[in-house]
């Protein structure tokens, strides 16, 4: 999986929680609708995947784009743990 490939998966199953968390969001993006994903202030990235929904959109199909503006940091989500040493 390369670096963007990787970013893009991240970006989507991010994307897919913040809708389960805000469900009204689901019903303003069209039926049948390609989410593409951007990025605030990363433009390499923003326009590779503008070029690969391109590719991979459907005839007609509506293109619906998500900026992503700002990202919490990434947490574990282990309560508790124990180190057992060496094996």
């Amino acid at each position: 999986m390369t670096k963007f490939e990787h970013k893009n998966a991240e970006l989507v199953t991010e994307f897919d929680r913040y809708v389960i968390d805000n469900p009204e969001l689901a019903d303003a993006i069209p039926d049948g609708s390609l989410v593409v994903m951007q990025i605030e202030g990363d433009e390499e990235f923003n326009a590779r995947s503008r070029e690969l929904a391109k590719r991979q959109a459907e005839k007609n199909q509506k293109l619906m784009f998500v900026k992503i503006k700002k990202m919490r940091p990434v947490i574990s989500r282990i309560e508790e743990l124990e180190l057992m040493g060496q094996i």
